[in-house]
């Protein structure tokens, strides 16, 4: 297999962070919450920024992140990998990302099962893919090579889709398993995506988490969606982080962790973003959620599948 040349970094920091067993609730980190999230002085929940705002030297991102490091867990969520993409991973993009988790040592890294490049062409969107033996090859040499890059394995996020591939000859939920078991990465389940594409493409929900590889699941993402029409007048779902957390994917979120128990969940909000209160409420519903389940689970009232 060709791997990336990626040149060597500086010592990495230390791990100052982890997960204790068990689940957290987190939020999207922005930088107009910082005085209220310092004023506050908790220290029991966990933020997740996007690796590509944080790829400059320094300057305020930087200054911003550094003093949130200080006393939060940390999880580095990659957006433009194009981890799902055709053509070979972006050298610089990779080596940029690697001085990253080196820098801040997150407990958890993250990235998408989508494409975005063509060419010299960046796209502001995370598009989905066949699935068919030759994108699971490519997706498996990407992801060894991100995971060769930073030392770790990482989360693969499933998609929000709109629409199916002809010449998928796999289940996305197949496919999924199949990428975790050749690359050993884990995997980053985003509910809302599941409740996005089902409804967008007429599948049951349910079913699709009953095929999920749940056990592989580091890290699950809840957030809001818009809800549209397409020009059929049918239904159709936006992946829109930018509203609170629907009532339909709140209960799915319950159905898993009453199954498997607690793990670290974050809330995503990265447009029309509210003042902190509303964000931080949110992050204590699903911590509400994963306290009641860890205690059952600690308790013996539960049993992982």
């Amino acid at each position: 297999m060709q791997q990336a040349s990626i040149p060597t970094t500086s010592r990495a920091a230390p791990l100052r962070f982890s997960f204790p067993n068990g689940g957290r609730s987190g939020t999207s980190f922005k930088p107009e919450h910082l005085p209220s999230i310092l004023a506050e002085g908790s220290r029991t929940g966990f933020f997740e920024v996007h690796a590509e705002n944080y790829m400059g030297a320094g300057g305020p991102p930087h200054r911003a992140l550094e003093r949130l490091r200080r006393d939060h867990t940390l999880s580095i969520h990659g957006v433009c990998m194009s981890i799902g993409g055709a053509q070979p991973l972006d050298r610089t993009h990779l080596a940029r990302f690697r001085d990253l988790v080196a820098r801040y040592q997150p407990a958890l890294v993250s990235e998408h099962l989508a494409w975005s490049t063509h060419g010299d062409t960046f796209f502001n969107d995370l598009l989905p893919l066949p699935y068919t033996e030759g994108t699971l090859r490519s997706v498996c040499d990407h992801i060894d090579q991100v995971q060769e890059a930073i030392c770790r394995p990482i989360l693969l996020e499933n998609p929000s889709t709109y629409l199916v591939f002809a010449e998928s000859t796999m289940t996305e939920t197949d496919f999924i398993r199949e990428v975790a078991r050749r690359t050993g990465c884990g995997l980053l389940l985003d509910i809302n995506n599941v409740f996005v594409s089902a409804t967008n493409l007429g599948f049951s929900a349910s079913q699709y988490l009953s095929e999920f590889p749940l056990l592989k699941v580091g890290e699950i993402h809840l957030a809001g969606h818009a809800s549209q029409n397409d020009g059929a007048g049918a239904p159709l779902m936006i992946d829109s982080h930018d509203r609170p957390v629907s009532n339909e994917v709140w209960a799915l979120f319950e159905a898993v962790i009453s199954e498997f128990g607690p793990v670290p969940t974050l809330i995503e909000w990265d447009s029309q973003v509210p003042v902190w209160s509303v964000l931080k409420a949110e992050a204590a519903a699903a911590h509400a959620i994963l306290d009641r389940y860890q205690r059952m689970f600690s308790h013996g009232e539960r049993h992982v599948a």
